[in-house]
């Protein structure tokens, strides 16, 4: 496979996962900044929103002031925000159509659907109801392109590729999500554990589909040490940290099996997959999620820089 292929696939899963992301974020912001004033309110929402798409600093140089239609149509449709839903499908489709014939027809129109249908919205939102309508289409778009992949493509580079650029998305949008809660979201006068609390554990939860899995799990009340022990130290949850390490080594095995070799981007993941298993959640919390969650983020990153030179993307 040539390396220019390599790295389209590898994008093109990234970019479908960022918009899902987005997507779910949007939907859960949308229920943060429903609440009264005197609990954050929109303002807090928002900004926080930002922050967890790590958008915050390019919102903030081309807008004076934070407001909730600005914030979304950034989010949403705006062509010069690198991580806004418009953007993510548009470069999906694109490293997608550059390596067609890598693909199954499902899984070209799943894509090709997604970007026709997303140029219907324009740049701009008329309404509540259309922010509505395209979070939805975002998020079954990227079930369908997800369920047209596992359901259709040989499991070979091209799928490896594609798997392992959405893994290492996914865990990056759950760091930030968790990191951005701990730090953001809760008012300073607001007590840990109290309603507004639990509301926003409960609704990060949401964004990331996770609300039954943690019923299931663990049978309790929303605590943030649970949720942070179920996204980051739960091999089960799929979206956990501990989950998405561990598909990014499988990912990378599997590469490694057909090219006969493996590389340091396989050491970084098989590092970094080891050390969340010896995990613990006592000790995380003693030496600082923040901190914990800051050098993941650095380590995630470093691996994907890994990942691109190794296969010389």
């Amino acid at each position: 496979m040539l390396s220019r292929t390599a790295g389209d696939l590898f994008w093109a899963g990234r970019y479908v996962e960022r918009a899902d992301f987005v997507s779910r974020l949007l939907d859960a912001t949308l229920r943060l900044a429903a609440l009264p004033s005197s609990y954050g309110g929109a303002v807090g929402a928002w900004s926080s929103a930002l922050a967890a798409a790590g958008i915050e600093p390019l919102y903030t140089a081309r807008n004076a002031k934070l407001s909730q239609r600005s914030a979304t149509e950034f989010l949403a449709l705006d062509p010069d925000n690198p991580s806004s839903m418009r953007v993510c499908i548009e470069r999906a489709r694109h490293n997608a159509r550059a390596v067609r014939t890598a693909l199954t027809v499902e899984v070209w129109e799943a894509i090709n659907t997604a970007w026709l249908e997303i140029q219907r919205f324009g740049t701009t939102l008329e309404s509540r109801a259309a922010l509505t309508r395209l979070v939805e289409h975002v998020k079954n778009s990227a079930l369908l392109f997800d369920g047209a992949t596992h359901r259709t493509m040989l499991r070979e580079k091209s799928y490896w590729f594609l798997r392992l650029g959405a893994a290492l998305e996914r865990a990056d949008n759950t760091a930030r999500l968790l990191d951005v809660k701990y730090h953001l979201l809760l008012p300073r006068d607001e007590p840990v554990g109290g309603s507004l609390d639990y509301f926003q554990w409960t609704t990060i939860l949401r964004t990331v589909s996770a609300l039954t899995a943690y019923r299931h799990v663990y049978s309790d009340s929303v605590k943030p040490w649970l949720v942070a022990d179920l996204l980051i130290l739960n091999r089960r949850m799929p979206r956990s940290l501990a989950a998405c390490s561990s598909d990014l080594v499988r990912y990378l095995d599997n590469l490694g099996q057909a090219s006969g070799k493996r590389g340091p981007a396989h050491r970084q993941a098989v590092a970094m997959s080891a050390r969340l298993a010896r995990g613990d959640m006592n000790a995380i919390f003693a030496s600082g999620l923040h901190e914990f969650i800051a050098e993941f983020l650095n380590e995630n990153y470093r691996l994907g820089l890994a990942i691109q030179e190794q296969y010389l993307f």
